[in-house]
């Protein structure tokens, strides 16, 4: 089908040429990429915090964590489609590349107008009433979070063509983008959280107004460009919007165990609210954990999901072209990347933690002790985070999405929380419980992640669909 070969080629240094070189060239891109975007959260936390106060900053945490946990079944099928992507970019097969990430925007679509915009609109207060947030957060975060849900769907477009797009080996263009859609979400949070002119403040809402017609935008610019046959995927007006359900089983057979783990993980940190909103001053250490855990301990968390990201994308190429070793290698590879960025970090945790905090609005005062305790915590924490997510991405590139779904249940849900309600009914629950758990979880998931890998059954993972209908 020569009208799906578009004009970009693949690049083939990923499976023939330096390990190295072929993860650090898609890692370095979406560790850029990442840590923009986590800078755009970073200035909302800090003008908020700035103009609102604190229950501004408790507020966007607690709806980025309903919003998470919610979306993470959508984000599910990005998951499958990465894996389906990578294998037939490593076979050099376009035609079964631009199918799978074209089923993948259909059920997208589907799904986040479908059933995130009316659902999440209605059962924003119930969610918020399941984390324990205190009232006047819950004022600040229902409106923020509603306009999340109603509006979702640029954000889930610009994140699904990322990986796709990665997983075909091109990091560059979603960099590019993603540097796009920062600028203009930071633009536009300046002028909404503010006010400017005979443009209203309109707070925290604000927020989440920027983000919204920022992604909107960047979404639209990546559609059209896939239609221009100027990436390395492309779509064609041919296309059919019938579904091709061989496809979106192969999809949801990779991704669901992805979004389940989503689920786990995310539900973990609803959770872990519910026992920082029973602490003698929850509000604030709320808020602490928005800006630390959220914000800060992104500098490390979104590094390491770019380097996974990565890792799945060369690692899945690798395994389509017949070579699991270099697979293998490159796991490891990305995983000192990521210890050496940790390390880097959790030094500036340790050495400057209020100028970094002062950015926030957290200067002195409860929350900013909060905030300087937990830092403590994360800066050893972000060492085994890294090393964990790396590693996964081996996993999930190649095939076995099921494995960090059943370590995320234990590390990340059954032990920090298991430990959190032990503590509190033995002896009450203090806030250095609950980093201290945190830490452990972080632990657990590092050692069962590199333990799984190396074993070494994913070597075995069958990947493919059928052929295109007429």
């Amino acid at each position: 089908m020569t009208d799906t070969v578009p004009r970009k080629p693949l690049d083939r240094s990923i499976v023939e040429g330096p390990l190295g070189r072929a993860v650090w060239h898609l890692a370095w891109p979406t560790m850029v990429q990442n840590l923009i975007g986590g800078l755009q959260g970073i200035i909302d936390q800090a003008m908020v915090g700035n103009f609102v106060g604190h229950t501004g900053n408790a507020a966007i945490g607690v709806s980025s964590q309903i919003f998470i946990l919610v979306i993470v079944f959508v984000v599910s099928v990005f998951t499958g489609m990465g894996v389906l992507v990578a294998r037939f970019a490593g076979a050099g097969d376009f035609d079964k590349v631009n199918r799978s990430v074209y089923q993948a925007f259909l059920v997208s679509v589907a799904l986040a107008v479908g059933v995130l915009a009316p659902l999440g609109y209605w059962l924003a207060p119930t969610l918020l009433a399941l984390v324990n947030a205190a009232p006047e957060v819950q004022i600040e975060a229902l409106p923020y979070i509603r306009i999340q849900f109603v509006f979702s769907i640029g954000m889930l477009i610009f994140f699904m063509f990322s990986g796709a797009l990665r997983a075909a080996g091109d990091a560059k263009t979603p960099m590019r983008l993603g540097i796009l859609m920062t600028a203009l979400n930071i633009l536009l949070n300046v002028v909404l959280i503010r006010g400017l002119g005979p443009i209203p403040a309109f707070g925290t809402r604000g927020a989440a107004m920027g983000t919204a017609i920022a992604s909107g935008i960047t979404g639209l610019v990546f559609i059209w460009m896939l239609f221009s046959n100027r990436l390395v995927i492309r779509f064609s007006r041919s296309m059919s919007f019938r579904p091709d359900w061989d496809i979106i089983r192969s999809l949801f057979r990779f991704g669901l165990p992805a979004g389940f783990q989503g689920i786990a993980m995310n539900f973990g940190g609803v959770l872990l609210y519910r026992f920082i909103g029973s602490l003698r001053y929850s509000a604030e250490a709320q808020a602490a954990y928005a800006v630390v855990y959220t914000q800060l301990f992104s500098l490390i968390t979104w590094t390491s999901v770019g380097l996974m990201g990565a890792t799945a994308a060369v690692a899945g190429q690798n395994l389509g072209a017949g070579h699991p070793d270099r697979s293998a290698q490159a796991t490891r590879v990305a995983a000192m990347i990521g210890l050496a960025v940790a390390v880097i970090i959790g030094v500036l945790f340790f050495a400057i933690p209020r100028p970094l905090l002062a950015f926030f609005g957290m200067q002195e005062g409860v929350d900013a002790d909060f905030a300087v305790e937990l830092m403590g915590y994360l800066a050893f924490s972000g060492l085994f985070v890294t090393v964990a997510l790396t590693y996964t991405g081996g996993l999930q590139g190649t095939g076995d999405t099921r494995s960090p779904l059943y370590i995320s249940i234990v590390s990340q849900v059954v032990v920090p929380l298991g430990i959190c309600a032990l503590v509190q009914a033995i002896s009450g629950l203090e806030s250095h419980n609950i980093w201290l758990a945190i830490l452990i979880g972080h632990m657990l998931r590092c050692g069962l992640s590199v333990i799984r890998f190396r074993q070494g059954k994913w070597r075995d993972i069958v990947v493919d669909i059928g052929p295109a209908r007429a």
